[in-house]
């Protein structure tokens, strides 16, 4: 099954019609999926996303509120403390000169009543009274030798309790320092103040309440925020006060972007990146002045999401794979009699014209079919007008080019016999008579259009003859010619309109001898002839416009017979070539055998 839809896919491929078809349904499924599935994504993640937002706002609430619920038991213990007038008395009148039993009963009271509000709160850990001096009151295990190891007024808590003036100090999450006699593992969240003589408002000491730290970390741990997210508390200043990483505490928030949103920012719910991860956060205030706050990757909260939209991506696969298979079925159905058409055709652009296609069906294709075989029939027909109209009009050009020619040398030829003979050079005029009748000899005596090479050179050896005859200057005929090509034909006088030019322009004007020098080599599909001359050159204007042709009057008869000549016998790429350098010409001509030419061999 998967074997025959790839083979009919890389069909679909190689057809652009076939292509186009299912291309065209394609593109309809996919608009109406990706349009319903685009709708339904956005829907369900607006749904999501505020559930998610909702509830994570409420978690936080609720976080906050257990937190602020515990966090006013401690601070509702300290004020009855901080108001209870005989604790007031007693830690006024503790001195030296009280007596041991009323020091025992004044002791006993304290200790009971810190015991009392310890016993009758399940977040209360421990509560201290504390002095400068010896004398210092405490629930539970209080331990004094742990108070005389530190100074109370040194101590940070102290220092701040101090300069609030009766006002809560809040501290974090810490172990406590005053209770047993080893080292104390409880943690706790003290709540500090001064305690004062409302008589005259001066400090007598200190009252601490220590919340148990283990019970707030498991409110908070309770609470969860996806699966790997988590809640912390921290102060005013962004320091953390409360955190399961206890490495965390007393030290402010690390995450500059998070540090800003807890401190500045005004939502309680955003987004901040952490080590290249997208978190999500909320936050709370606490009845304390604190802050709450649970942050969790956004992955997590938004799995739902990443459900929807496999879900999605899922169904217009499947839509589009449907779409493809009915396309293929379709396009296939249509586009084969085309193909035996197009292939019909391709065989026509090779130049097989016998070829007639047979798909027989009442559609369009059918009638294409016939409207293709009857055209095949009428450009057959006329090719067989266009051959013979060409070698008519082939033959035709060969007639005028030669009627151009010919004359054009006669005159020049019987010109200079004319003069020679005015001026009673008659054995010159004789000599030069002689060349003229071998050299029409010669020409009349061939039939066709073209001669061999090695023909053509010896018409220039005439030509040549007579040109020193008429100019009374002597012109050297250097010959290179490989073997090989000397039999290889070419239109008549190709060669001698050349020579010509570089007698006429490149050595009369100087009055001096001059040598022509022609070379002919083989090359895989023609031969390269070069005909080169020292005379005085081509000046640049002029070589420029017989290089472009951009004037046929300016190139002259001869020169023009070479090009038309070319262009009319040989196969494309064969070209003529003039360079000139200020010390001579040289005439390049390639020439490449036309298929099935007239023997050029």
């Amino acid at each position: 099954m998967w074997k025959r839809v790839e083979m009919m896919i890389q069909k679909v491929i190689k057809n652009s019609f076939a292509r186009k078809v299912v291309l065209s349904i394609l593109l309809v499924v996919f608009i109406s999926t990706i349009f319903n599935s685009f709708f339904f994504y956005q829907s369900a993640s607006n749904i999501v996303k505020e559930n998610v937002r909702e509830s994570s706002l409420q978690i936080a609430r609720q976080a906050a509120d257990s937190l602020s619920y515990i966090f006013s038991m401690g601070s509702d213990t300290s004020d009855i403390l901080y108001s209870n007038e005989r604790l007031q008395g007693i830690v006024m009148e503790d001195t030296m000169d009280l007596s041991v039993g009323d020091r025992n009963s004044n002791n006993e009271y304290i200790t009971s009543l810190l015991n009392s509000f310890v016993y009758s709160s399940s977040f209360v850990q421990n509560i201290y009274v504390l002095k400068e001096s010896d004398s210092s009151w405490g629930s539970g295990t209080f331990s004094l030798y742990k108070l005389r190891q530190y100074n109370l007024l040194n101590q940070d808590w102290a220092k701040e309790a101090i300069l609030k003036d009766g006002q809560l100090v809040w501290k974090g999450l810490q172990y406590d320092q005053l209770s047993g006699v080893g080292q104390n593992t409880e943690l706790v969240v003290t709540i500090n103040r001064v305690l004062k003589d409302f008589n005259n408002l001066e400090n007598i000491g200190f009252i601490q309440v220590g919340l148990d730290g283990r019970v707030i970390l498991e409110k908070i741990d309770q609470i969860k925020l996806g699966k790997t997210g988590r809640f912390f508390v921290v102060n005013e200043e962004g320091v953390v006060m409360v955190d399961s990483v206890l490495e965390n505490i007393q030290h402010p928030v690390r995450n500059d972007e998070l540090f800003a949103h807890i401190q500045k920012g005004q939502l309680l719910e955003f987004e901040f990146d952490q080590n290249g991860t997208a978190y999500y956060g909320v936050k709370q205030p606490i009845s304390n002045g604190w802050t709450i706050v649970g942050i969790v990757p956004v992955q997590e909260i938004t799995g739902e999401l990443n459900s929807i939209q496999v879900i999605t991506i899922l169904t217009t696969s499947i839509f589009g794979i449907v779409a493809i298979i009915i396309g293929l079925l379709a396009a296939n159905r249509v586009t084969k009699p085309i193909k035996v058409l197009t292939q019909q055709m391709k065989l026509v652009g090779e130049g097989n014209f016998n070829v007639r296609t047979k798909v027989e069906s009442t559609d369009e294709i059918g009638m294409m079919s016939k409207q293709f075989n009857q055209m095949i029939n009428e450009v057959d027909k006329l090719l067989e007008q266009v051959k013979e109209v060409q070698g008519q009009k082939q033959k035709a050009e060969l007639r005028a080019i030669k009627h151009r020619i010919n004359p054009h040398f006669l005159f020049n030829t019987l010109s200079t016999i004319r003069w020679l003979m005015k001026l009673n050079q008659n054995e010159k005029a004789d000599t030069a008579m002689s060349a003229l009748i071998k050299l029409l000899e010669a020409n009349m005596g061939k039939k066709g259009t073209f001669v061999t090479l090695n023909e053509e050179l010896n018409i220039v050896e005439k030509f040549m003859s007579i040109m020193k005859i008429r100019y009374e200057q002597e012109f050297y005929l250097e010959l290179d010619i490989e073997r090989e090509i000397e039999d290889f034909l070419i239109p008549q006088m190709l060669i001698q309109p050349i020579v010509e030019n570089s007698i006429f322009h490149g050595f009369v004007p100087t009055g001096k001898d001059g040598t022509i020098q022609i070379t002919g080599r083989r090359m895989d599909d023609g031969i390269i002839l070069e005909i080169s001359d020292n005379g005085v050159g081509v000046k640049e204007e002029a070589l420029e416009k017989i290089q472009t042709q951009t004037a046929n009057s300016f190139v002259g008869i001869g020169l023009l017979h070479v090009y038309d000549s070319v262009n009319l016998y040989y196969e494309t790429g064969s070209k003529v070539e003039i360079e000139s350098n200020g010390n001579g010409t040289t005439v390049r001509m390639i020439l490449k055998r036309k298929g099935g030419g007239e023997a050029l061999v």
